[in-house]
């Protein structure tokens, strides 16, 4: 498999020592609590969220209007754009930031799943660790707590989105025609579950479902993300050579706390695009109503009640990703260990889901969810209408380990691991050696006080060495990169370095 991926994980915050406090200086504020020190030096001049994928520029975005009333609640605050920010770029490639009103934690790039997963749980451990900070600052122990999930049970939603290089020449009318439907399905794996059902500000305390973002789900394709949310996200901002490649954006895809969730999630979706890539996706896989499905596939816990195809034909959601599943199977030689180990896992979850989903409650987020709001419903002997089921669903995601019910799950042995903690304590600090990361990690370590500018593949110095290093794309070029990291890693001055 060759592939580029990442996470961008956009947290809950809350203060629960007061009654009101400003999400925006609050996520402000816990990026600061990071031991990097801050410095207005991100580069937005290459971002255009107006740009589509589908080839032309957008005049408008929906979200626009809000952004205004953001920027004039802004003014009152005394604080620049940049200080709201609060951006920083890490030694160990990631981005950590404050996304107006959530901390955000972007991995660096990465080339296997244990890799993304290791930087994935490094962002959690660094903006709890930011949280300890804070809330010793504030003198008190519990003030700050945060969630890894996508819901505030208010009509409000947060993104967790999964990023993938593509090369430029897939026709971007492949990716949706072959994209969409297999992402409808995908959330009967990587769904973190959910107590109720959000519709615009009204959530009902109606059951359980799989997905925290199906319900904000409301158009096929947009280029927005906060209004219109599509199943598939048309913004065209590669962060790297635009003549070569593009990035997929999707805003789908729920938080997973679950280390093999998210595992399946991203592997799924990167061997599927490369089946799109090689014209071998599945011919009779089209839904006749994607954004109807994402709702009612999220809301079927019982996972078989059959979708509509567009060829008129019904199938569950399961048989679904089977055909997906079959397509894949054909594309990947068993000399890739790494494709090979999705294929099974995802033959092996399908079927059991099949079978009995309950059996999954070790590795997938909405089982493992489901099962512990069940044992409180017998414990309490009470039912899906009980108002403390929101609460519980929520602490599932504390980051909080004296708090946060996955995470005692995972200290007692009941939630499958992938990687271990020694591997999530060096991803704190270390970048990927084998993407473009490495390099720009390791710049930020040794060269930080010279930076002038800095955002994903380009860095600007100060003084008489201002002028932009663009950094390698590093999707195939694994022995460049290996050999720039070197070089760097021997020089001791900016100007050896740009020599």
């Amino acid at each position: 498999m060759q592939r580029l991926f990442g996470l961008e994980t956009e947290y809950g915050i809350i203060r629960e020592d007061i009654e009101h406090s400003d999400p925006v200086v609050e996520s402000m504020e816990l990026v600061r609590c990071h031991h990097r020190p801050f410095r207005a030096d991100w580069d937005y001049s290459g971002e255009d969220p107006k740009q589509d994928a589908r080839g032309f520029r957008a005049k408008m975005l929906q979200q626009e209007q809000e952004e205004i009333e953001f920027e004039e609640k802004d003014r009152h605050r005394p604080f620049s754009f940049h200080e709201m920010k609060s951006d920083l770029m890490l030694g160990n490639g990631a981005r950590f930031y404050n996304d107006h009103t959530h901390p955000e934690y972007s991995t660096p790039e990465c080339t296997t799943l244990l890799s993304l997963i290791a930087h994935d749980r490094a962002g959690e451990h660094i903006v709890r660790t930011c949280a300890r900070k804070r809330n010793e600052f504030l003198g008190v122990p519990d003030a700050l707590q945060l969630y890894k999930n996508n819901t505030d049970f208010h009509g409000h939603s947060y993104g967790c989105h999964d990023n993938y290089l593509l090369p430029r020449h897939v026709p971007f009318s492949d990716l949706s025609t072959h994209l969409i439907p297999f992402l409808v399905t995908r959330q009967i794996f990587s769904g973190a579950g959910k107590v109720g059902v959000e519709e615009g500000n009204d959530f009902r305390q109606a059951g359980f479902q799989l997905s925290q973002r199906a319900d904000f789900m409301e158009v096929e394709m947009s280029i927005d993300t906060m209004h219109e949310r599509p199943i598939l996200n048309t913004r065209d901002e590669p962060h790297a050579d635009r003549e070569r490649y593009r990035r997929l954006h999707l805003i789908i895809g729920d938080a997973n706390m679950s280390e093999f969730a998210t595992a399946l999630k991203v592997g799924t979706t990167a061997l599927i695009l490369q089946v799109i890539e090689r014209g071998l996706a599945p011919k009779a896989a089209a839904l006749a109503a994607p954004v109807e499905a994402v709702r009612s596939v999220s809301r079927d816990i019982s996972l078989k009640i059959p979708l509509r195809l567009a060829d008129g034909r019904s199938i569950s959601a399961v048989d679904h990703q089977r055909l997906y599943l079959e397509s894949a199977q054909k594309a990947f030689p068993s000399s890739d260990t790494e494709a090979q180990w999705i294929l099974e896992q995802w033959e092996r979850t399908l079927n059991t889901l099949d079978a009995d989903p309950m059996q999954l409650s070790d590795r997938l987020d909405w089982v493992a969810k489901k099962w512990l709001l069940e044992a409180f419903i017998d414990a309490e002997g009470t039912d899906w209408e009980d108002t403390r089921l929101t609460g519980l669903d929520l602490e599932y995601h504390n980051l909080d380990p004296e708090r946060g019910l996955f995470l005692g799950l995972e200290m007692e042995g009941e939630m499958l691991r992938l990687i271990t903690d020694e591997d999530i304590l060096s991803a704190m600090e270390n970048p990927p050696m084998d993407t473009r990361a490495g390099v720009r990690g390791l710049i930020v370590s040794k060269f930080l006080k010279d930076i002038h500018k800095i955002q994903w593949e380009k860095i600007t110095f100060q003084g008489r060495f201002k002028k932009p290093v663009y950094l390698m794309d590093g999707l195939f070029e694994s022995q460049a990169i290996q050999k720039e990291v070197e070089r760097i890693r021997n020089c001791q001055t900016v100007e050896a370095l740009l020599t």
